[in-house]
C-alpha cells in the first residue's frame, strides 16, 4: 500500500483542484473525499486548499479571457455573463460551462476583484457541500 503524508496529499489536492478549474479534466472531488476519509481531522484544511486551488485555476482562465482578441463572439457563457454579470460567476463550479464562464468574465472585462470574489464564493460553496457530505459518510 502506498503511504502518503498529509502534506503530500494536500499538494495533490491543490494541483487537482487547480487543473480541474481549467479546460483540462481533473478529479478534485475524488481527491478531496479521499483526503477527508484518510484525515478527517484535516477536513477544514482540505476545504481551504481545494477552494484556493480551484479558485486560482478559474482566475487563470479569467486571465486567458483577458488575452483574447476583441472580436464578436457568442456562446452560452458569454450570454450568461452579459445578462447576469459577476453573479453568473457563482456557477463557475459547474462542469464544462464553469470554465467558459471564467474565460467569458475575463473577455468581458468584469473587474478582477469582483470576479475573484464571486468565483471564490461559488467554489467554496461547492467544496463545503462535498466536505460536509464526505464527513457524514466517513
Amino acid at each position: 500500500m502506498l503511504s502518503v503524508s498529509l502534506t503530500e496529499a494536500l499538494i495533490a489536492l491543490f494541483s487537482s483542484a487547480f487543473v480541474s478549474a481549467t479546460i483540462f479534466p481533473g478529479a478534485s472531488e475524488a481527491v478531496l473525499l479521499a483526503l477527508v476519509h484518510q484525515w478527517p481531522e484535516s477536513a477544514w484544511q482540505a476545504f481551504i486548499v481545494a477552494t484556493a486551488g480551484n479558485t486560482l485555476g478559474a482566475m487563470t482562465s479569467y486571465l486567458l479571457g483577458l488575452l483574447l482578441p476583441d472580436a464578436k463572439k457568442d456562446s452560452r457563457a458569454l450570454s450568461w455573463c452579459r445578462r447576469w454579470g459577476a453573479w453568473s460567476l457563482l456557477l463557475t463550479w459547474l462542469p464544462v460551462v464553469g470554465d467558459a464562464l471564467s474565460v467569458a468574465a475575463g473577455w468581458l472585462r468584469i473587474s478582477w476583484p469582483v470576479a475573484f470574489l464571486f468565483i471564490l464564493l461559488g467554489k467554496a460553496a461547492r467544496y463545503a457541500v462535498i466536505v460536509g457530505a464526505g464527513t457524514q459518510f466517513f
